[in-house]
């Protein structure tokens, strides 16, 4: 079940979370519940697949924004990794950085789903 102790233990910065959620605890874990389902991960995936790297950068932008306005500060911080290679349009194996990606959406999914 989400709650504030998981989000904690996962590393989120639940404070500022819920500051940009004006304070209100169900809105912020409704943002949350909704965030594994965000368009931007599969994005992220097709564009690299494509090696698309312009679309790439666009996809994890947005998932950058998204896990930074909720404070997923773990996720936030994988992501502006590879947004930042993504920008400087380096050519490399992302498979890696798309795995820790991967993980860390299922790792919300499980929070939501229990």
């Amino acid at each position: 079940m989400l709650s504030i102790e998981r989000l904690e233990e996962y590393g989120a910065d639940v404070k500022t979370g819920l500051e940009r959620c004006m304070n209100s605890e169900d809105f912020y874990f409704r943002m949350i519940s909704m965030f594994p389902n965000e368009d931007c991960f599969n994005r992220l995936e097709e564009a690299i697949g494509k090696n698309d790297l312009d679309a790439a950068f666009e996809a994890a932008h947005a998932l950058k924004g998204v896990a930074g306005n909720l404070s997923l500060t773990p996720l936030y911080k994988d992501a502006e990794e590879i947004t930042e290679l993504l920008r400087s349009r380096t050519q490399m194996d992302y498979s890696e950085l798309l795995e820790k990606i991967r993980n860390h959406r299922e790792t919300i999914r499980e929070m939501v789903e229990d």
